[in-house]
Formats: structure tokens, C-alpha cells, sequence
């Protein structure tokens, strides 16, 4: 099968667009209809809303669509897909809910596991950030797209992770560099910081579900950073039939 990375690209960017300024309607109301799910995780009517637009959009490609919003597909049917859509219509809810912007709208394309494209959304800060084949770009407000810059070595000389929410494993890692700054932001924006040439490593000890990851995961390979399960030389795949992530690290 043969996809047009460029009309899917623009088409996942327009879709993120329209379901950030649909949050941002609901982000600016006195009631954010905020529900809980079984495992305490909170729901607003913001996720509900862009899940439905973004799936409106990306219906146009014909390709399948793994939302976290409508993940209910079983895995004998979605591990026949070649390609397919990986959604998160809002990354943070949490950060959604306290109001500190701090959020995002993932779009990735997986193909045979791997996120070849990657569109990251930020409605409140007008953050866009996209990856192909082709490279990576930021856009703030209306600036012009700034490219972003390739991967270069060097010394690790800042870290991303939690400040108030250190665990064990990610303190160790954090002392294996000691004049490393820490710094955090809510959402993919984590990995966003990797993606500006703002930090160098982000050690993630704690679950992530692979839409959590995904969209972000394709801006970072376009520019050479990997994200790799901790103690094995694998990077993260996707449509697993147990869509937890393990631990890992982006570097």
C-alpha cells in the first residue's frame, strides 16, 4: 500500500488544529463536564469533542483509527492493519482540568508498528509541531514554520521529569549526571523539550499508554532521537496487543 505523506500529513495537522480550537471553546467555559473513568482518570467533554473531529478528519485517508477515546477494537482485528492512524485528542487531561495549558492533541502515523509521522498540538500556548520523512517543524502563533534542528552529541545537560513525583529509578538516573538541570511540562510538550534542542534525556519510569507517546515518538524520529525500552536496545512499538508501554528512555 502506498500513502501521500504530504496530503496525510496536512491533513493530520488540520484535524489537530480544528480540535484545538474545539478544546480551547470548552477549555475557556465555566463547565469543563469533567467525568471520571474506572481507573480515576478524568474525562472531560473537550476529549469527547476532538475525538469526534479528528476522527471526521482522518476518515478521508481510509486508513483505520486507534483512539484513545474509541480503543475498544479487539486485537485480532487492528493487529491486520499496516497502517492506521494512533490518536490522543487530549494529552493531559489533567493539565486540562487545573487550567494551566499544558496540554496537547496527538495525531501519529504507525506504520507496522512504528510512528512514520507525528503531529503534536498545544491549543492554549498555539504550539504545532510536526515530523516526517522529510524533517521536523515548529510553528508558534502565526511565525513561520522554524525547522527543527537534528539530534547532536554532546553532554547530557538537561533532564526531563517529574520535579514533585521522583521516583527511585528516575532519581538514579538523574544522579548519573549531576550537573544536569531537571525541568518538566505536562503532556507530549516533554518530549517537545527533546525536540527544541531544550533537553537531551527523558527517562520515563511510570505507565504510558502508546497513544500517550506515539504522535510525539514520530516528531522525534524525524530528527534522530529514539525512544528505547529501559535495559533492552529496542525502541517503543506500537499496536501491541497490550497497548501499555513499558519504561523507557528518550534520548
Amino acid at each position: 500500500m502506498e500513502i501521500d505523506e504530504k496530503l496525510f500529513t496536512d491533513i493530520a495537522i488540520e484535524a489537530a488544529k480544528a480540535a484545538g480550537q474545539e478544546i480551547l471553546k470548552i477549555y475557556n467555559s465555566a463547565d469543563l463536564g469533567v467525568e471520571y473513568k474506572a481507573d480515576d482518570s478524568p474525562l472531560t467533554k473537550a476529549d469527547l469533542a476532538a475525538h469526534k473531529l479528528i476522527c471526521d478528519f482522518l476518515t478521508k485517508t481510509n486508513l483505520p483509527i486507534l483512539s484513545e477515546e474509541g480503543k475498544s477494537i479487539a486485537y485480532s482485528e487492528r493487529k491486520m492493519w499496516e497502517y492506521f492512524w494512533m490518536v490522543d485528542p487530549l494529552d493531559g487531561t489533567k493539565e486540562f482540568v487545573k487550567r494551566n495549558g499544558e496540554f496537547t492533541v496527538n495525531i501519529a502515523l504507525i506504520h507496522k508498528g512504528i510512528p512514520i509521522m507525528g503531529v503534536v498540538y498545544a491549543p492554549v500556548l498555539d504550539w504545532l509541531f510536526w515530523g516526517n520523512s522529510q524533517g521536523a517543524w515548529k510553528i508558534e502563533g502565526t511565525d513561520p514554520a522554524v525547522a527543527l534542528q537534528k539530534k547532536i552529541e554532546g553532554p547530557v545537560k538537561t533532564i526531563v521529569a517529574s520535579r514533585s513525583h521522583l521516583s527511585p529509578e528516575t532519581q538514579e538516573i538523574i544522579d548519573q549526571y549531576p550537573e544536569a538541570d531537571v525541568v518538566s511540562m505536562g503532556s507530549s510538550l516533554k518530549f517537545m523539550l527533546l525536540a527544541e534542542g531544550k533537553a537531551q534525556l527523558y527517562p520515563r519510569f511510570a505507565p504510558t499508554m502508546e497513544w500517550d507517546t506515539a504522535a510525539a515518538h514520530g516528531v522525534l524520529k524525524a530528527l534522530g532521537y529514539e525512544i528505547k525500552k529501559v535495559d533492552i536496545d529496542e525502541r517503543l512499538d506500537y499496536n501491541k496487543e497490550n497497548l501499555l508501554n513499558p519504561w523507557f528512555i528518550a534520548s
